[in-house]
């Protein structure tokens, strides 16, 4: 294959997609796109500029998109989030960005602003991107796809230990409530809901590291 592949994973939160993919494009020589990241960055612009009475206006946020400029730089094999020319790499993981991504996401007219932004990128080949859809919607002819899940015990240790290690408050009840209801709101919203792609090949990594996931799909890969 003179062109280097293409590869989709999806999957719940906090099973590590994203630090995942970073290491399987350091070790193959891909540029990583977290496309969680961009909704993240999107929803970081609607609570500054949208966000009244405890809820964002979801008219406000659509009629806004003229004045959203999501762009990734480059940074070794990691493309940074830059959001109207201001890095928001550790903003977008904050917990108040957390509790109000999926409302934003499971907007369509949001995935429509952002699906061919992301198609774009894998274009010429040699990209890995992980979210919850990237393997049914955004790159169904991807050259290898997978889906990662583990348990809501396992991903609410990860996720908390997370943001201690990131100096965010944490209460470990709380961030489990917000992974269940994340779970439910990704899975049954209309448009482009969480789910493993028939060809996608699955992965239960909650008895698994990180680094032993990685072996595991770098193994399918070879």
């Amino acid at each position: 294959m003179n062109r280097k592949p293409v590869i989709a994973i999806d999957g719940y939160s906090s099973t590590g997609k994203s630090s995942i993919s970073k290491d399987i494009a350091t070790r193959l020589g891909l540029i990583h796109l977290d496309t969680g990241a961009l909704y993240r960055g999107i929803t970081l612009y609607a609570l500054t500029h949208c966000f009244a009475n405890g809820a964002i206006d979801r008219n406000c946020l659509i009629s806004s998109f003229d004045k959203i400029r999501l762009e990734f730089r480059e940074a070794g094999h990691v493309l940074v989030l830059y959001l109207n020319g201001k890095d928001v790499s550790r903003e977008i993981r904050t917990q108040e960005v957390s509790d109000h991504v999926s409302f934003v996401a499971k907007q369509p007219e949001v995935r429509d602003f952002l699906l061919k932004t992301q198609r774009d990128i894998a274009a010429e080949g040699g990209v890995i991107m992980d979210g919850r859809d990237i393997g049914t919607v955004v790159l169904p002819d991807a050259d290898y796809k997978f889906f990662l899940t583990a348990s809501i015990e396992e991903r609410t240790r990860r996720r908390f230990l997370e943001m201690q290690a990131s100096g965010m408050e944490a209460d470990i009840h709380s961030v489990r409530e917000n992974l269940i209801k994340r779970d439910r709101i990704d899975s049954e919203r209309e448009v482009s809901p969480l789910k493993q792609a028939e060809d996608a090949i699955l992965i239960d990594n909650s008895d698994i590291s990180k680094e032993q996931t990685t072996e595991k799909i770098l193994s399918y890969i070879r």
